[in-house]
């Protein structure tokens, strides 16, 4: 592994917090946060202490708010916008610890007022983002189109459709990738999956036959106005390096696709904090003396079981041991990654710390999967890439316009106008992060 000293010093030395921060810089690029605001507030934050960590982005987010309503009624709508927009990333940086402490109302208080104020920023900004409803199983789960930057010669828009984590924000989502791809001349669609954010308030759990989700979403892409239905792509962040590949084994009707990073297996990061005692009672099977285990190692610290609380709400099962066979299922088997036929690029980034070695293993499982890593050398290295996010995008948008580009010039269409990525130049604009 490849470490730059400058790069290495940790903003703090509880590792949550640590990567948490890095995920607030790396959402300055796309207006989600303000480097000035952002450090006032971390310096507000005790390390180590969740409870400091929430008083201190809720009070900024607060004061954020304060801001764009003042801007809105003032008639300054693209002020309010972005206001609203970095008070919506504020209240969402509180949420994880708000959950992790254990405080549900509190979260669902929270969450409320993240999900304001990125309605607020939704609505006023230059190119409105369009709430929408997409027809899932018996209901529906709620999405926002946003669309390009600027409007498209032809009328139609390529498509890139964005799969949240486990625990992501949609401005997360917008920070990480929606900005950007925008610019570009996508339309972006985001939506809340079962057991993500606002589906996991309304108590859905997720689920592993994810395909069960993306299909229905695709079904709702295609037939959205002014998007070219031949041109639609899917980005997966986190978690989702999971689900992603798993619904392209059985649809089929996606351009490309992109997962970051590759998950062939998402039970790895909870079994590999177990002890092997643990482990051994797991993979026995014997959920009684697993059960008593856990609670017994639980017991002495109200912080860790409202942290398991937390992890374990949106999966459908109670108790320890059925948590851990849930989560289980969410396992990759090498038959349905052998059937995926789209073109699929996979990050690896350097130092990755919940799924490492996993996006090599799907690259060996996909046919003609490519694969791209990102190095610490330049800051872009770790779960996610999060300090990183605009030469990532590059890289990532480049290979997803040429995909794209590839698919108008064989119908003839002018496509993006982009030059061929090939294989080898991925590998070599790779080498340089």
């Amino acid at each position: 592994m490849s470490h730059h000293p400058a790069l290495s010093r940790p903003l703090f030395h509880d590792a949550d917090q640590n990567f948490d921060a890095k995920i607030v810089l790396g959402s300055v690029g796309a207006g989600a946060g303000d480097l000035g605001e952002i450090f006032a507030t971390l310096a507000a934050v005790e390390d180590g202490k969740r409870e400091s960590w929430v008083r201190a982005w809720f009070a900024r987010a607060q004061a954020t708010q304060q801001l764009a309503q003042v801007s809105e009624s003032s008639g300054r709508a693209a002020t309010a916008a972005a206001q609203w927009l970095r008070a919506s990333a504020y209240y969402g940086h509180a949420l994880n610890a708000i959950a992790a402490i254990g405080d549900t109302d509190g979260y669902a208080n929270a969450f409320a007022m993240h999900r304001a104020a990125w309605d607020r920023f939704a609505s006023l900004r230059r190119v409105p983002l369009e709430g929408c409803s997409i027809r899932y199983g018996k209901g529906a789960i709620p999405g926002f189109l946003q669309r390009p930057d600027v409007p498209p010669r032809d009328g139609l828009s390529p498509l890139l459709v964005l799969v949240n984590g486990s625990d992501g924000t949609l401005t997360d989502l917008y920070a990480t990738i929606g900005a950007a791809a925008a610019a570009r001349g996508y339309a972006v669609l985001y939506f809340d999956g079962p057991g993500q954010q606002s589906q996991l308030v309304a108590g859905s759990h997720f689920r592993p036959d994810f395909e069960a989700v993306l299909t229905p979403v695709i079904d709702h892409a295609l037939g959205l106005p002014g998007v070219d239905g031949s041109r639609v792509a899917v980005y997966g962040v986190s978690q989702a390096g999971y689900w992603v590949p798993r619904a392209l084994a059985f649809e089929h009707r996606v351009a490309a696709a992109i997962v970051d990073p590759g998950v062939t297996d998402v039970s790895t990061s909870w079994v590999g904090h177990l002890p092997s005692p643990l482990r051994h009672e797991l993979e026995k099977g014997d959920s009684k003396h697993f059960d008593q285990y856990m609670k017994l190692g639980l017991g002495h610290s109200a912080a860790e079981r409202a942290v398991w609380n937390f992890r374990a709400r949106p999966y459908a099962s109670t108790g320890y041991f059925a948590v851990y066979r849930e989560v289980g299922k969410y396992r990759l088997n090498p038959e349905l990654a052998a059937s995926i036929t789209t073109p699929l690029l996979i990050t690896a980034p350097e130092n990755e710390q919940f799924w490492p070695g996993q996006s090599d293993e799907l690259a060996g499982l996909v046919p003609d999967a490519e694969l791209v890593r990102f190095t610490a050398v330049n800051g872009a290295d770790s779960h996610c890439e999060p300090l990183a996010r605009t030469a990532v995008n590059e890289v990532l948008l480049d290979w997803l316009d040429a995909r794209l580009d590839a698919r108008a010039a064989a119908r003839g269409d002018a496509g993006f106008g982009t030059p061929e990525v090939t294989r080898e130049a991925v590998a070599t604009e790779s080498a340089l992060r």
